[in-house]
């Protein structure tokens, strides 16, 4: 695997020179409209190099046992660590270790559905790279009724056909947006709590679901003990199917925050079969120009949830989104990775990466305004993936499947194993 940024002078034919790969590969695999680059713009270039592995040294670890057990050998991984002292390996010391042993994840994407022959089409495409299938297509009612949103049999089915295991995601959404005060009259009350598990659960059943995705976002802190009581009745009735649920991001447990007070990871993590920390939007809609998805916040992130959550049972979320923000007065619009990529070609804007955070991000001008993009791309997901293998997480999720996001596809198919169970 190979990731060329481009410079000054640069050109495709230059670089598919350099890398012996077609012009057209190229353009392929990085989803580009045309020849033109920009100085700044990291390129995913396909190799036959073995995959690289993340590694922390722990007691009793040295080169020659290492290598026995990523099937490669001692003189490879001195290689690829240029200043380690194989004799003197530093516990805690991270490395790189090239091996033929892949990663092996379990992922889980979530789909709007939207139009038929495009949600098709999409899973076509990503049928090998998805373990899971979360459909956004269900709220519920105030008196506790799980209810669809809209047709999702085609999905479903198609899911199933590629071996994709299918969930329904439940959302807390009122009137476009996620409601504190639904969510919370709900999960008080052990009537409308005994609604909500058996209409998700015959929901499931009918429709053909393999589980159930919790997205119930902006919990009053107040009913932190009522959502556990929920998930604990809602397991039960499930039996073998799948209960999935998704929280939000936090450093520290503080349970009177009114974003993450209502979330006991412990204690959710004991019943949820899966559980995903939402390890995105810290640059959020309407904030500053920041990253989507810090690589040092979300490591922050991940060594908290660890104490708190087997690690066997734990995904984090990869964005598929950047934010474009007019500054000052931050009016933020959400696109594709893509779509952030290409503006920045289209409008000649060199790409920065920011090496602390570990994300690309832009400025132009349109109409006298001012914008900054911050976006995703492979140099940022190479560093997410590091993340899931150091920390030897369950594995990742996605956020939006309708987002193209190329070069990441490409990754995860080249250097990852996607387990399908």
């Amino acid at each position: 695997m190979a990731v060329h940024v481009v410079r000054f002078g640069d050109t495709l034919w230059k670089i598919s020179s350099m890398y012996g790969v077609p012009i057209q590969t190229i353009i392929a695999i990085n989803g580009l409209t045309s020849t033109f680059i920009i100085p700044g713009l990291a390129l995913y270039i396909p190799d036959n190099m073995l995959p690289n592995r993340t590694y922390k040294i722990k007691s009793g670890d040295v080169i020659w046992k290492l290598a026995q057990q990523f099937h490669i050998g001692p003189s490879t991984i001195i290689q690829a660590n240029p200043g380690i002292d194989p004799n003197r390996l530093r516990i805690g010391q991270n490395i790189t270790i090239p091996s033929p042993l892949k990663l092996a994840i379990r992922t889980l994407g979530f789909m709007m559905p939207s139009t038929i022959s495009a949600n098709v089409s999409t899973l076509n495409s990503l049928a090998n790279e998805l373990t899971y299938l979360a459909v956004v297509a269900y709220s519920i009612t105030n008196e506790g009724w799980a209810f669809n949103l809209m047709d999702d049999s085609a999905i479903v089915s198609r899911s199933w056909q590629l071996n994709i295991k299918p969930l329904l995601v439940v959302q807390n959404v009122a009137h476009g947006d996620f409601s504190a005060e639904l969510v919370g009259q709900v999960l008080e009350n052990p009537t409308r709590r005994k609604n909500l598990t058996e209409s998700l659960v015959n929901l499931a059943r009918q429709r053909r679901f393999s589980g159930v995705s919790i997205d119930f976002e902006f919990i009053p802190p107040a009913k932190r003990q009522d959502f556990i009581l929920f998930l604990r009745e809602l397991k039960t009735a499930l039996g073998s199917l799948i209960l999935h649920v998704n929280l939000p991001s936090k450093t520290a447990d503080i349970p009177t925050n009114r974003i993450i007070g209502a979330y006991d990871y412990a204690a959710i993590a004991r019943i949820a079969d899966i559980v995903a920390v939402m390890t995105m939007d810290y640059g959020y809609a309407g904030g500053p120009p920041d990253p989507i998805s810090p690589i040092n916040w979300m490591e922050q992130v991940i060594q908290y949830s660890l104490t708190q959550i087997p690690h066997t049972k734990m995904q984090i979320a990869l964005p598929l989104y950047g934010h474009d923000k007019i500054v000052p007065s931050n009016r933020t619009t959400m696109l594709p990775v893509l779509a952030a990529q290409n503006q920045a070609i289209s409008t000649g804007a060199p790409i920065q990466f920011n090496n602390i955070s570990k994300a690309p991000w832009y400025r132009y001008w349109h109409e006298g305004m001012e914008h900054v993009v911050w976006f995703e791309d492979i140099r940022s997901y190479i560093e997410m993936y590091k993340l899931v293998d150091l920390y030897q997480l369950a594995g990742t999720t996605y956020w939006e499947l309708s987002f193209p996001a190329p070069q990441n596809w490409a990754y995860l198919k080249n250097n990852i194993t996607v387990v399908k169970r």
